[in-house]
């Protein structure tokens, strides 16, 4: 019975920060929207930083989740890079928390949205980290500094799905496949 609270008690909280966001989400707001009284809340946090740090580990722990599908693929490391960044950009694009989340560092600035979304960054760059260590071992790429090339691969994506949208309209995940292989893969010079 109190592990089904605190569940109700996450799943409130989550709803309720997608909606208004961090800032304007009280324990209030989470008590009502969980059908709980606030002291309940309290038994299993002790502040609106920790139910949202909590919140934020479980969706980091979703995208680790997704990403360990993908990799047990039989694939390259490319094609499973570019599956593992899709499958991220899927689900973060589908994520009502983390939509807000973004709109609201955008517009307010909110510091513990901020560091919400940093964690969920370093926990997609350590994924990449690793995955790159595994490819250089088994001789798929050639050797790097995997923390420099896991920062590269995140930010070009990003850039690539976001920035360039802004000012240019969205790209297709064809084009951005390609663009990879150009840009990260190939490189620009000529041999």
């Amino acid at each position: 019975m109190a592990a089904d609270r605190k569940k109700w008690i996450l799943e409130a909280a989550s709803k309720s920060f997608a909606l208004f966001g961090y800032k304007a989400t009280t324990m209030e707001q989470v008590a009502k929207i969980a059908g709980v009284g606030k002291g309940t809340i309290y038994t299993f946090f002790s502040t609106k930083e920790e139910l949202f740090d909590a919140i934020m580990t479980d969706v980091i722990q979703e995208m680790k989740r997704i990403a360990d599908k993908v990799i047990q693929e039989e694939l390259t490391f490319i094609k499973k890079l570019e599956r593992v960044l899709e499958e991220f950009y899927r689900f973060r694009s589908n994520h009502e928390l983390l939509i807000r989340l973004s709109h609201e560092i955008s517009e307010m600035g909110t510091a513990k949205a901020q560091e919400g979304m940093k964690s969920l960054e370093g926990a997609i760059l350590g994924f990449l980290e690793k995955n790159v260590r595994t490819a250089m071992e088994q001789g798929e790429i050639r050797s790097c500094d995997p923390q420099v090339a896991a920062f590269v691969i995140l930010k070009m994506y990003v850039s690539f799905v976001y920035d360039w949208d802004r000012t240019h309209g969205p790209l297709t995940k064809d084009q951005i496949s390609e663009f990879f292989h150009v840009y990260l893969f190939e490189g620009l010079a000529v041999r």
